[in-house]
């Protein structure tokens, strides 16, 4: 099992910014992806931004300019850099990732959620 702990939530004003951190332990043998996602009270989840191995990202493109994803490969923490927030982006932010064991059989844990709230 993986688990992932996040971190860095809270309150901010719009145009403020905030760092999300995960990190992710337990019984790890490969992790590939990493990424975030968001949900909005009535929405669905949706994918915000994500990060390869290779480091490789890819961003929706509602965040790109405004937010970036990176990650610690030695620690296995994947951030999210958030800037120039507006209250659209008022969500809870769960971290995920996607991991290989031995058998090369993949597995994505999620983390439990941050909230995020910009206010007006």
């Amino acid at each position: 099992q993986v688990q992932l702990v996040e971190s860095g939530g809270g309150l901010v004003q719009a145009g403020g910014s905030l760092r999300l951190s995960c990190a992710a332990s337990g019984a790890i043998f490969s992790i590939n992806a990493m990424g975030w996602y968001r949900q909005a009270p009535g929405k669905q989840r949706e994918l915000v931004a994500s990060i390869a191995s290779g480091g490789n990202t890819n961003y929706a493109d509602s965040v790109k300019g405004r937010f970036t994803i990176s990650r610690d490969n030695a620690k296995n923490t994947v951030y999210l850099q958030m800037n120039s927030l507006k209250p659209e982006d008022t969500a809870v932010y769960y971290c995920n990732t996607e991991h290989k064991d031995p058998f090369f059989r993949t597995t994505v844990y999620w983390g439990r959620g941050s909230q995020v709230t910009v206010s007006s």
